[in-house]
């Protein structure tokens, strides 16, 4: 296991955004994510997080080939979204609760099967959270999710459950945001 991490952290260290892409709230959203030694992931939507009328994030959703059909994103061997903060809103600690909030609604409130993976991810955004942070979240089928903050790897977490379960926090029956779910799956 340890190596099969090393191995995922070496491989997925090295990506690349390219150069080409779409603005979005004053955010420039790119159109190709290139991971060494994986397939380039194209963007398949892309939207923005509110709350209370005010833009938190911009969310875009990256895989092998534009998709709407949910089975597809959730069938893919990879799959990334990356967040760009836009909003001086988000703390740690907000994005904490954001998390443990979607978790719930994510697993219809069964969390306890992937409880310490949830606890490890939560970890990864105790640091400081400033605008134009991005977090890169990339899902390995059967293998869990590779999370970058500014582009530097800082762990990989959990199994297929808590891939599951971390898709459907933005792509599930209780998004957090329907309007950004549908945006992501736009496949334009």
């Amino acid at each position: 296991m340890k190596k099969l991490v090393v191995f995922a952290v070496f491989c997925l260290s090295m990506f690349s955004f390219t150069s080409s892409a779409r603005e979005l709230a004053d955010t420039q959203v790119v159109e190709n994510l290139t991971l060494e030694g994986l397939p380039n992931l194209v963007l398949n939507g892309a939207g923005v997080r509110s709350k209370f009328f005010m833009d938190l994030y911009v969310g875009g959703l990256y895989l092998p080939g534009k998709t709407k059909s949910l089975t597809e994103v959730f069938e893919a061997d990879y799959a990334a979204i990356n967040l760009t903060i836009i909003s001086g809103m988000i703390t740690s600690e907000k994005m904490e609760s954001a998390i443990r909030e979607g978790f719930e609604d994510a697993t219809h409130g069964n969390e306890a099967p992937i409880h310490d993976e949830i606890e490890q991810f939560i970890g990864l955004f105790k640091a400081e959270i400033k605008v134009g942070d991005q977090f890169l979240l990339v899902f390995a089928k059967d293998k869990g999710v590779t999370a970058y903050k500014n582009g530097e790897p800082q762990a990989t977490v959990g199994n297929e459950q808590f891939r599951t379960a971390l898709l459907n926090i933005w792509l599930g029956d209780k998004p957090a945001q329907k309007s950004l779910k549908k945006a992501m799956l736009s496949a334009e």
